[in-house]
């Protein structure tokens, strides 16, 4: 086969403890997913089910500790926001999947971070306009090695929590999430047909907030990998 231009490396992720790479098809993201986090975001996710917005694979930054990884500001924002959240490794195809069977499908857990444009967010919720512009862009979707649930287990509670320059900005525990993993995986299989190399992130506990260039950012879950990141200066 021949290409009309080289084509882009697959983004991967590296799994802990192997020499091996995670390709990412494609990443699905839980929105208001903590009560707490629903609120400060105007909502109430008790009273509606999990609804979901994606990302492109080349969202992803993989940092492997005790590196720490680079995040360029992006284009066209000026309130770049983080938010700390488990991510689930999909290793098995999967459509119209019950909750008793959902946990089948995940090949592993990581710690990642959904890194929005908030103003752009919000410009295009007012307008009623889909929001992909405040979601969707490179590097937004920095990750740390995956875990194999082989190892790790299937995460049901555990602390979460995300650190600004040396300080607490987010603190929540996975027990807090609305829906398990298990059900946000069946609810979302009923859209999408899941195949191995999506990822999904499951949603984030209140105390996001804003980062500039220089910002460094530490996020961690129990039982998982660490993740590291400094906010870079943008591109130009």
């Amino acid at each position: 086969m021949t290409y009309a231009f080289k084509p882009w490396d697959l983004p991967a992720v590296p799994v802990a403890g192997t020499d091996l790479l995670f390709p990412v098809r494609h990443i699905y993201c839980v929105g208001r997913n903590y009560a707490e986090h629903a609120a400060e975001m105007g909502g109430d996710a008790t009273k509606e089910p999990p609804f979901f917005f994606t990302k492109p694979a080349d969202a992803v930054v993989p940092v492997v500790p005790p590196a720490v990884g680079h995040l360029a500001y992006p284009l066209a924002t000026k309130n770049l926001h983080h938010e700390v959240e488990l991510v689930v490794a999909i290793g098995q195809r999967g459509v119209g999947v019950t909750a008793a069977r959902a946990l089948d499908l995940v090949y592993g857990y990581a710690t990642g971070l959904d890194m929005t444009r908030r103003d752009l967010q919000n410009d295009m919720r007012e307008k009623k306009r889909p929001w992909d512009i405040g979601k969707s862009f490179a590097q937004a979707a920095p990750i740390s090695v995956i875990h194999p649930a082989g190892a790790v287990g299937h995460l049901a509670r555990g602390g979460i929590w995300l650190d600004v320059n040396g300080a607490r900005r987010q603190q929540g525990d996975l027990a807090d999430m609305i829906w398990d993993v298990a059900h946000t995986l069946a609810f979302l299989s009923q859209f999408y047909e899941l195949m191995p190399g999506d990822l999904v992130f499951t949603g984030t506990p209140s105390g996001v907030g804003a980062v500039v260039p220089g910002d460094r950012l530490d996020g961690g879950i129990d039982g998982l990998s660490p993740l590291s990141v400094v906010i870079a200066a943008p591109r130009v």
